[in-house]
């Protein structure tokens, strides 16, 4: 085991959390272990640079607080998640921007991107503390922790919620209250009682996780809730027109408009 020293002493110190470093990069791997061990309260339990080995040694040493690459051999960090049995506080270090938002839709307490510097560790770290200090934020983290939302994002299905961000924070929505779903780019936009979140995740991706007997494709970029559909009207000689609870109209794709007859008789 790899322990952090204070450097004013030359001896263990008691540690307040005790880390897990995941990076398959072994300079990277160092240069994270040299900035913990100048930090009294971290103790590094471990270190593993491949996906299986993470999740072995994770469950195995059960630590506070991960620091997770997403690019891994043999997996990736979001795997590394699903995997897990315990439910640690995360941090992601990676070089790719493109998962930060994802990233904290999993809960993660920071996202550092690579090169950061010592500064930045110590602000992320900074943040946990407070976190840990606060029993109201503390508690709510808790009850949608890292692991439930990896389980969400790849594991137990049905969904039974979605996490948005929202005001800066993580929102949870439960999946009944969402009333359809566009797709928006390489994301896909989630409309609830008049508000719609960006979720970094494709209306594809979404769509495999929900419930078919509830979310119904009546577009490639459209995914209802056929609990807020109020109408279906003839749009044209082959198409139908989807209308909602709140007035929304889409006009369904001829395919989807065959698969919607066939719904409805």
């Amino acid at each position: 085991m790899v322990r952090s020293l204070d450097w004013r002493k030359g001896q263990p110190v008691s540690a307040g959390l005790r880390a897990f470093v995941v990076e398959d990069e072994p300079p990277a791997r160092q240069f994270l272990q040299t900035l913990l061990a100048r930090t009294p309260d971290i103790e590094v339990a471990g270190v593993a640079g491949e996906c299986e080995e993470a999740i072995t040694r994770i469950n195995a040493l059960r630590p506070d607080l991960v620091f997770l690459d997403v690019k891994l051999r043999r997996g990736d960090g979001f795997a590394v998640l699903r995997g897990l049995t315990c439910s640690p506080h995360v941090i992601f270090t990676t070089a790719y921007e493109a998962h930060a938002v994802t990233a904290f839709e999993l809960g993660a307490i920071d996202y550092l991107l690579k090169p950061f510097t010592s500064e930045r560790l110590a602000r992320a770290l900074e943040r946990l503390r407070r976190l840990k200090e606060n029993p109201t934020h503390a508690k709510h983290y808790e009850s949608v922790s890292v692991l439930d939302r990896a389980t969400q994002v790849g594991g137990t299905l049905p969904l039974t919620r979605l996490f948005v961000r929202d005001a800066g924070g993580i929102t949870p929505i439960p999946v009944g209250s969402v009333q359809r779903l566009e797709a928006d780019g390489d994301y896909v936009r989630i409309f609830v009682d008049g508000k719609s979140y960006l979720c970094a995740l494709t209306l594809n991706a979404v769509e495999a996780m929900l419930d078919p007997a509830h979310f119904v494709r009546v577009h490639r970029s459209h995914l209802v809730n056929f609990e807020y559909v109020t109408t279906l009207k003839p749009y044209d000689n082959s198409r139908l027109q989807v209308v909602l609870r709140d007035g929304t109209r889409i006009v369904a794709s001829r395919t989807r408009s065959r698969d919607l007859r066939q719904l409805a008789f």
